[in-house]
């Protein structure tokens, strides 16, 4: 198995900090993979929905661990990645924000 894509949509609120969709061998989707912030660290949640009883079932899941630990290890690096180049990002733009006033007032 071989997944092909990686999309993370950064959500940064107190626990879940993303949701990710995987495409495996460019021929399958699964979408609202979660990356939540637990108490050992970031974890990935399979995509779920509450049952009639109130818990919650997976949707779909990897049915060996080896699997579970292949799409947690590619989901927790691409999440990291896309963290990284957004605050790379903010902080890109608040250096140019600098510049711009800096120049504004003429200060070099």
């Amino acid at each position: 198995m071989n997944i092909t894509d990686v999309k993370v949509f950064i959500r940064e609120s107190n626990q879940l900090k993303a949701f990710v969709n995987i495409v495996i061998d460019d021929a399958f989707i699964v979408r609202n993979i979660k990356v939540i912030e637990g108490e050992n660290g970031l974890f990935v949640a399979m995509p779920s929905r509450r049952v009639s009883n109130g818990e919650y079932r997976d949707i779909a899941h990897p049915i060996n661990t080896e699997t579970r630990n292949q799409i947690e290890q590619i989901v927790i690096k691409k999440y990291k990645e896309v963290l990284q180049e957004a605050l790379s990002a903010v902080e890109s733009k608040n250096d140019e924000e600098m510049e711009s006033s800096s120049e504004d007032k003429g200060e070099i």
